[in-house]
């Protein structure tokens, strides 16, 4: 199988699709024709949670006894440089430092609180883990898993994700299925429980339940062949309608040049800060 050619899917791009399928061409498909590039888009809340995953995820490839030698909020300065300013989409200085702020309380939080963390991880080989969840239809499942917790009682492993937001992860979402997934084809061992971590409000990581296997793998399936067969058809509708809804059109608002460029985002995408109105509904979910 070519996997250049074939659909990747991601809980990303499969939560753009379910939300609005307009917005998920212009996130995963749509190319300007002035640069050829994808066009993406930052915010605070965005810039806020990749700063603080960066510096957990990058724990888990040291040895036990070294993730703590160098402060977290050492590592903080290094990774808020990447995001400061307007490529971080924060409007002024004193938003970037409150933003900044919270995003040092947190891993004040875990510094006190180490958990999971001070214990031993396994870290999947591949740069994104994937898999084919169906050769037959060309398609491929990826995505980054935050952290997996080696149980070394019965050699096996739990998933812990960050959360950087308030909020709860919707009841709906697929994030937890899509990760359970690439936790049991990406690496050898049994998945032995996942967990949610809201670091600016929780000591603790919260446990949630597994869902089931298989079921889990054909809802993924369904929703791959359902844009699959978008793509195909080039038939990408807001559900909205012309009008479009709070996913969508943002990224129109970039095609009608009211949005300001900023530079380039992930895998040389073009960046764009959106007026704040846009955001009214923003997620700190990442």
């Amino acid at each position: 199988m070519d996997k250049f050619n074939a659909l990747w899917l991601s809980h990303s791009s499969i939560s753009n699709f379910k939300q609005c399928p307009r917005s998920y061409y212009l996130s995963s498909i749509y190319r300007d024709p002035r640069t050829g590039h994808k066009i993406a888009i930052t915010s605070p809340a965005m810039s806020l949670g990749s700063a603080v995953h960066d510096v957990l995820e990058s724990l888990s490839v040291l040895p036990t006894s070294d993730r703590f030698q160098l402060p977290l909020l050492e590592r903080f300065e290094s990774a808020w440089f990447k995001v400061s300013g307007q490529v971080g989409g924060f409007p002024d200085l004193e938003t970037e430092l409150g933003y900044k702020k919270r995003g040092e309380d947190m891993l004040r939080r875990v510094m006190t609180h180490p958990g999971p963390l001070s214990g031993k991880a396994v870290k999947i080989k591949q740069d994104l883990p994937y898999y084919w969840i169906s050769e037959t239809d060309n398609l491929i499942l990826c995505g980054k898993l935050d952290w997996l917790e080696y149980n070394e009682s019965d050699d096996s492993v739990s998933i812990l994700d960050f959360k950087t937001g308030h909020s709860e992860e919707s009841v709906d979402s697929l994030q937890l299925p899509i990760y359970y997934l690439l936790a049991h084809n990406c690496q050898a061992r049994k998945v032995k429980k996942a967990s949610y971590w809201y670091i600016a409000r929780d000591d603790l990581p919260i446990e949630k339940k597994l869902p089931n296997l298989e079921k889990s793998q054909a809802l993924v399936m369904k929703i791959g062949k359902e844009i699959k067969l978008a793509r195909q058809l080039e038939r990408f509708k807001c559900p909205n309608g012309v009008s479009g809804c709070r996913h969508c059109v943002p990224y129109e608002k970039i095609l009608r040049g009211q949005a300001t460029f900023v530079g380039s985002g992930e895998y040389g995408s073009d960046l764009y800060v959106i007026s704040e109105s846009s955001y009214t509904h923003e997620s700190e979910i990442l």
